[in-house]
This record gives C-alpha cells, structure tokens and sequence, in this order.
C-alpha cells in the first residue's frame, strides 16, 4: 500500500519544514513494515509539496505511527498536512517490460 500526504508551506518556510519532513521520515523507516519514501515540490505550485511512502501494509503503516519517537518526530508534521485521505491500497503496477 502507498501512502501520499501533501502539503502547503511557503516557501520562506520550505527549508526548515523540509529539515523537519526529512527527521519525521527517518524516524518512520526504522518502523516495522517500512519499504520506500520520497517527497517532493509540486512543478506548478511551489507551495505544495508531498510525501509518499511505501507500506508492506494497512496495519503496518498504522502501527507505525503509534512509537514514542514516531509521535515526537513525525506526527506533528503529519498534523500539518492537507485534510484529505491519504492511504491507498494497490490496484496494479505499471512497470515496463525488459
């Protein structure tokens, strides 16, 4: 499963946001179930930027939100995000053929 959370920060605000995204994610890869991250600046609106991250699953991504350090250093900045739902379960892959 995927999770995309996405945010709106100005830009005079990007530098420390992002040093703060970039300690929330570090804390979450150590969680159990744990596959990937990425994040990134909108290419038309500057002002949004998002997260994406890879589960195993559903229960691992939750529980992972759950540890002392996870609720310092992540949920937080997790609190800032756009209201909107952010966990999707897989549908397909789309990967080109070798």
């Amino acid at each position: 499963m995927f999770v995309v959370i996405r945010f709106r920060v100005e830009e005079s605000a990007q530098a420390e946001f992002i040093g703060r995204l970039e300690t929330a994610v570090e804390v979450l890869s150590r969680q159990k179930g744990f596959v990937a991250a990425r994040t990134g600046r909108n290419a038309d609106d500057p002002e949004l930027l998002a997260l994406s991250m890879e589960w195993l699953n559903i229960g691992s991504y939750r529980r992972a939100l759950s540890p002392y350090e996870v609720k310092l250093a992540a949920v937080p900045l997790l609190s800032q995000a756009i209201d909107e739902p952010t966990a999707y379960d897989d549908l397909d892959e789309f990967a080109p053929h070798r």
